[in-house]
């Protein structure tokens, strides 16, 4: 499609996704970051180092890592600034891709400076891409970048963030999953709040109940789709709150509330059409930032999906080569992206930024099984849900480096962002059930769900009990739990 002012970044080969062997957390105990693997085996959880590695890395890489760039500093707030959830962060980088990205994604700018010099605290982001000038070496599609020292890592303690070598996003617009996921659900544990992989959207039935959910997807696996839904049962609508996190929080009357830190959309573009998405196109139809997609000859983008362009247009891959279909690559790389403002989405929630944010009555767990479960099932009730969340495995996508599509436990689809102390989450979130709390009879869904190509295999769909939690919280409970700052078990807890 044409588009009005866009713009298209195209990447080194080797910088092209989430580096997640590269990504660490630095902590002083290993237990606070992951599980510790008996016979020396490493954890799929996590990756730690130690703060004495750290610092030493630290040392080796950022001498003179940015000399003959331009530095530039980029205030921002994650969440609407006036929000009580909102948290801010302050980067540097030599990039000017982050800069315009995080112009997007990000609340930047003089509201945020005001608050700094009002004393807020801040998360402090360091990124650089490692390549100074005078350059020692050619650069691969004019993308500067070092790959073979790629290092992402988290400070939790004292809230800092330091990338080096990576221009791709997930790895240097460190607002995103390295705040607003990483450190922030290591706030979130001291604050006594969630920071979680989930889309936000409400929606209304024909008689005019609306009900908010949030869905945890590992990446690549639906979300932006979901959060951006067209539905075609008739009376029925989708509004759209957020597409990729969420920090929810219980307020002053006990109901569970979630706000989406971003004020963009950072997409995967392959698949993305008007038959599949014909918001999230509506979206990107301006002010748009494009990553790693093919061009036509005629001023558009173009990517898997998408209908092929008419005659006499020619298109040009993300390497550059001219391009045709039925290549044996691809036009667009798999993880290309598009960066676009949330404001502009047609369906966005009127209440998508609200300062106290939209209250949550349903959370859904999902990702890629391409056999061998049922499409959807319910849990018998929260704590059975806590336990579905902790036992979720979905296949690899390109999002990240993994090769091939390997079916790998992503708990909660929270495994490529390190959880801090993943490991307590499930008895955490466990403690907010009631184990006394009155169930809705069991119902039966009306036909079994499976999955694509599975037609010949019988799977039953578990019989389940629906629970719609009208949350309140044991106040209390929680008011301890903030004050100790402490064990999971001071959480209060939810009663359905």
């Amino acid at each position: 499609p044409k588009n009005d002012n866009w713009w298209e970044a195209c990447t080194d080969p080797k910088d092209v996704a989430r580096v997640e062997s590269k990504t660490v957390i630095v902590t002083k105990q290993q237990r606070d970051t992951v599980p510790i693997p008996i016979g020396g085996s490493t954890s799929q959880l996590g990756s730690r180092m130690r703060e004495a590695d750290s610092h030493a890395d630290r040392q080796g890489h950022i001498k003179r890592c940015m000399s003959g760039r331009s530095m530039c500093v980029v205030p921002n707030s994650m969440g609407p600034v006036n929000s009580s959830l909102a948290k801010f962060g302050v980067q540097v980088t030599d990039s000017p891709y982050v800069v315009a990205s995080m112009g997007v994604m990000t609340r930047m700018g003089t509201p945020v400076m005001e608050k700094l010099a009002e004393g807020a605290e801040f998360v402090r982001c360091q990124h650089s891409l490692g390549r100074p000038l005078p350059l020692k070496a050619p650069l691969i599609n004019q993308w500067p970048c070092n790959p073979e020292k790629v290092l992402i890592s988290h400070l939790p303690d004292s809230r800092q963030i330091l990338s080096f070598g990576s221009g791709y996003g997930g790895n240097s617009l460190l607002g995103k999953k390295c705040f607003a996921l990483r450190i922030a659900s290591r706030i979130a544990k001291d604050e006594g709040w969630l920071a979680e992989h989930m889309l936000i959207l409400g929606i209304t039935n024909p008689q005019g109940v609306k009900r908010y959910i949030a869905a945890a997807f590992p990446s690549a696996c639906g979300k932006t789709n979901l959060a951006m839904m067209k539905p075609t049962l008739p009376g029925w609508k989708v509004e759209c709150v957020g597409d990729d996190i969420a920090w929810m929080k219980f307020d002053s009357q006990g109901k569970l509330r979630a706000i989406n830190p971003e004020n963009g959309f950072f997409g995967v573009a392959p698949g993305t059409s008007l038959k599949t998405n014909p918001h999230a196109m509506a979206t990107i139809s301006k002010n748009t930032i494009f990553t790693n997609v093919g061009e036509t000859s005629d001023g558009g983008v173009w990517w898997e999906g998408l209908e092929p362009p008419p005659s006499g247009i020619s298109l040009t891959d993300w390497l550059g080569n001219l391009w045709k279909p039925g290549d044996s690559k691809p036009c667009a790389h798999p993880n290309s992206r598009f960066c676009t403002p949330a404001g502009q989405c047609p369906i966005m929630d009127p209440w998508w930024e609200s300062d106290e944010g939209v209250p949550i009555d349903a959370i859904v767990f999902g990702g890629r099984r391409p056999e061998g479960v049922p499409l959807v099932y319910e849990s018998f009730n929260w704590r059975h849900g806590v336990f579905i969340g902790a036992a979720m495995r979905s296949e690899s996508t390109a999002a990240a480096e993994h090769k091939g599509k390997v079916v790998m436990h992503d708990p909660f689809a929270m495994r490529p962002v390190l959880r801090l102390q993943l490991w307590r989450l499930p008895e955490t979130l466990a403690e907010h059930g009631d184990q006394e709390s009155a169930h809705a009879a069991p119902q039966d869904l009306p036909r079994q769900l499976v999955p694509e190509g599975s037609a010949d295999q019988f799977l039953p769909v578990a019989r389940v009990r629906r629970e719609l939690p009208s949350a309140r919280v044991d106040l209390p409970s929680l008011r301890t739990h903030q004050r100790k700052r402490g064990s999971p078990k001071e959480h209060g807890r939810l009663v359905a």
